[in-house]
C-alpha cells in the first residue's frame, strides 16, 4: 500500500496541478477580458472627447466665421449708405458750383455794365463840354 500512496498522491498532486492551471489560464482569460474591456471604454471615451474637442473646435472657427461674416455685412451696407451720401453731396456741391458761375456770370455782367456806365458817363460829359464850347464859341 504504500507503494499505492504515492501513485495516489501523485495523480492527486497531478490533478492539483491541472486545477491550478486550469484556475490560472482562466483567471488570465478573465483579467484579458477586462483589460480588453477596459481599453475598449478607453478607447471610446478617447473618440467621444476627440469628437467633443473637435465640435469646439468648428464651433470655434464658425463662430469667428460668422462674426467676420457679420462685420463684413455691416461695412458693405455702411460703404454703400457712404457711397450714397456721397453722391447726394457730389450732386449738391455741383448745383452749388453752377450757382457760383452764375452768381460769377452776373456779376461780371454788373461790371461790364458799371464800366459801360462809366464811359457813357465820360463820353456824355466829353459832348456835354465840347456842345458849350461850341455855344460858347
Amino acid at each position: 500500500m504504500d507503494g499505492g500512496k504515492p501513485a495516489a498522491a501523485a495523480a492527486g498532486g497531478k490533478q492539483d496541478l491541472e486545477e491550478a492551471l486550469l484556475r490560472i489560464v482562466h483567471q488570465h482569460h478573465h483579467q484579458s477580458l477586462r483589460q480588453r474591456q477596459q481599453t475598449e471604454r478607453a478607447k471610446k471615451d478617447a473618440l467621444r472627447s476627440a469628437a467633443r474637442v473637435a465640435d469646439r473646435l468648428v464651433d470655434a472657427v464658425d463662430g469667428g466665421v460668422q462674426e467676420l461674416f457679420v462685420n463684413e455685412k455691416r461695412v458693405e451696407m455702411e460703404a454703400r449708405a457712404l457711397l450714397g451720401t456721397v453722391a447726394r453731396y457730389r450732386k449738391q456741391t455741383d448745383l452749388w458750383l453752377a450757382a457760383t458761375n452764375e452768381i460769377n456770370s452776373a456779376l461780371k455782367e454788373i461790371g461790364d455794365f458799371e464800366n459801360w456806365m462809366k464811359i457813357m458817363d465820360f463820353d456824355c460829359k466829353s459832348i456835354n463840354a465840347a456842345i458849350r464850347n461850341i455855344h460858347q464859341s
